[in-house]
């Protein structure tokens, strides 16, 4: 796994080509497959590939997410707000296992933010998009993932840039490195 996440980048620029439907599968399994507090599974996931929502939900935020309407398909990851109080916590895990299983899939992904965020006319997001996927009432939308072939590869994290300094042993002052 550390191969991929040197290699995991976000990507906000793709190319035309169709998504395969194994592939989106095998990223579905990998969210389906995400640990969650007390094995409640809070999440759900919608693949979006309609080009007219994808427009809209690009248009969903204040800035950050215009990317979307070019991208070949997104995962939205939503919440059953009523199953957990740690919901948010276990979308955003089920989120970057997605992620990781893109580029393991040799796809390009980009978090989209939703959750805490507005629209240019200041509605929240997570309510413009649960109103323009008729999700229902007890459920919140944590973030949309974007998917597809990258136009371009980006450089590698470079491992000499880790931060090793933020980790501790047995004292918050004591290095571990």
């Amino acid at each position: 796994m550390i191969e991929e996440l040197i290699k995991r980048r976000s990507c906000r620029k793709f190319t035309d080509k169709t998504v395969e439907p194994e592939k989106i599968e095998s990223v579905l399994k990998a969210g389906l497959l995400a640990p969650s507090g007390k094995n409640k599974r809070p999440w759900e996931f919608m693949v979006i590939d309609n080009r007219e929502k994808l427009e809209k939900i690009s248009k969903g935020r204040e800035h950050g997410s215009a990317f979307l309407a070019d991208a070949p398909v997104a995962i939205a990851v939503i919440a059953n707000t009523e199953a957990t109080d740690v919901w948010v916590e276990d979308c955003s895990i089920a989120a970057i296992l997605m992620q990781m299983e893109a580029e393991k899939q040799e796809l390009g992904s980009c978090w989209v933010q939703v959750r805490n965020r507005v629209t240019p006319d200041n509605v929240p997001t997570s309510e413009y998009i649960k109103d323009l996927l008729s999700i229902p009432l007890g459920y919140e939308v944590e973030c949309v993932i974007a998917l597809g072939y990258k136009l371009k590869e980006r450089s590698n994290n470079n491992p000499d840039d880790l931060l090793i300094e933020k980790v501790s042993y047995n004292n918050f002052s004591n290095s571990y490195f």
